[in-house]
């Protein structure tokens, strides 16, 4: 099943976040409570997951942007894309994308953005076959 999280998911996302490139959970402390009421409370930061038998087993995060320009259409940003290893290769993560280019969409966006770290070419084709190119745009990353 393919939705968006529910507010008491927190523990869930973070096990999973744990297959992205987490070292290990974060504490449980006012401020990340503080950061996760923030981010369910936000219309435009939308946590997708997919639920098998009870159990979060991939994600994507997709937050729409306001934005001035191209006719004062917003663009949508896609982070944290990210499979619990016993779950890849079987559609879920292509699905949790799908649900966000539909939000897109429906937001009126005028394209999606998505960066990865990986140099995977496995990883970079399914971003491939999920429909993003890295031809039209160059990023550049400043760490802070």
């Amino acid at each position: 099943m393919i939705r968006e999280i529910r507010r008491d998911e927190l523990d869930a996302l973070l096990e999973l976040y744990l297959h992205l490139h987490e070292d290990g959970i974060p504490e449980h402390n006012a401020h990340l409570h503080e950061i996760w009421d923030t981010i369910c409370s936000d219309e435009n930061h939308h946590i997708i997951v997919c639920e098998v038998d009870g159990r979060l087993v991939s994600s994507c995060v997709c937050v729409i942007i306001p934005n001035l320009t191209r006719n004062i259409r917003p663009y949508a940003f896609i982070e944290n894309v990210v499979t619990h290893a016993d779950y890849r290769g079987m559609g879920y993560a292509t699905a949790c994308l799908d649900y966000a280019r539909d939000l897109a969409k429906a937001a009126n966006c005028y394209k999606m953005m998505l960066l990865t770290g990986s140099k995977d070419e496995k990883t970079l084709h399914f971003y491939h076959h999920a429909g993003y190119n890295c031809t039209d745009k160059t990023a550049f990353i400043q760490w802070l």
